[in-house]
């Protein structure tokens, strides 16, 4: 089977459930604080190690008890660390996360750490290892010039590149005509094509402005309307499913890895786009980035209970 790397972020959240965002100047007691395992690349390496074994990760870890307990998440996880490296005397990137009680959105803020340490000459030294996988997750918490020629090397060697283009920055056509898929949400669908994208005409109009920019296929999450793929003039639609969110930390990140776990089984591209509705909802289930996200048995059951539901 086709195997998954992650070539981006690992950081430790700080996370604090609050009654709801507060307001500027205010203070409000928090519900509960607790501390996660996060960041884009990890999030989805963890995502897709539940879904697919042998997923590999390739970044940099602090030398601090935050990179010693992350060090242990890739043991735990069964995820191949070997191309990560921890950097002496440098922090560990840290996100401290606040999330609202009355709605289970979140608001982020990011300190990348050693994630800023991510460089072309890593990628170079683990080059042979890298080309024992087949799809990789690539997000944008680590350098952008890092990101950009990871991908064209990655193209070159007739790799699938999926980008996660978080956070939103302006992206130049170099780096987007080296992905096979860019992955934005509604927000940074946005912010990349300077578009509105309230509805779904609208974000498909975003989403094709995209396309003309330079991306080969987009790939637009729009929580639970699903996701839309847009490739020129084509657009595939996969609806999304509504669960009871506890928390939405790692949505975006657990659909990624669900979407490259779904190519990597050999499905096609709206089935797949399907099953990562699937394990983006189900990871909103618990708290914290990668306590709730689901194995591939989970989610096939999930899957199988739309079905039926459908059916009655």
């Amino acid at each position: 089977m086709p195997r998954i790397a992650v070539i981006g972020s690992m950081n430790v959240d700080l996370v604090s459930r609050v009654p709801r965002f507060l307001l500027p100047g205010e203070t409000l007691t928090g519900l509960s604080f607790q501390v996660f395992p996060g960041g884009k690349g990890g999030n989805q390496a963890v995502a897709a190690s539940r879904l697919l074994p042998e997923v590999m990760m390739l970044g940099k870890l602090g030398d601090d008890q935050n990179g010693a307990l992350y060090r242990q998440v890739l043991v735990e996880s069964a995820i191949d660390g070997a191309c990560v490296e921890t950097v002496p005397g440098v922090n560990n990137g840290t996100t401290v996360i606040e999330v609202a009680a009355d709605s289970g959105n979140n608001r982020i803020i990011y300190f990348p750490g050693a994630n800023l340490l991510v460089d072309r000459a890593q990628i170079d030294r683990y080059w042979e290892r890298l080309m024992s996988c087949d799809v990789f997750l690539m997000q944008l918490e680590i350098p952008l010039e890092t990101v950009t020629y990871a991908a064209g090397r990655l193209r070159g060697a007739g790799k699938t590149v999926i980008l996660d283009p978080a956070p939103a920055v302006p992206l130049t056509e170099e780096l987007l005509s080296h992905v096979d898929y860019i992955t934005p949400n509604e927000v940074e669908l946005a912010i990349l094509t300077g578009l509105e994208t309230g509805s779904p005409g609208k974000l498909a109009a975003a989403g094709r402005k995209l396309v003309r920019m330079g991306a080969r296929a987009v790939v637009a999450k729009a929580g639970t309307d699903g996701a839309y793929l847009i490739r020129g003039d084509e657009e595939i639609h996969a609806p999304g499913f509504r669960v009871a969110a506890v928390d939405t930390t790692a949505a975006g990140d657990s659909f990624n890895a669900g979407f490259a776990a779904g190519l990597c089984r050999g499905m096609p591209e709206k089935e797949a786009l399907r099953f990562a509705n699937a394990v983006g909802a189900l990871s909103t289930l618990g708290s914290g980035a990668q306590g709730a996200m689901p194995n591939y048995d989970t989610v096939t059951k999930f899957l199988k209970s739309q079905e039926k539901g459908k059916q009655k």
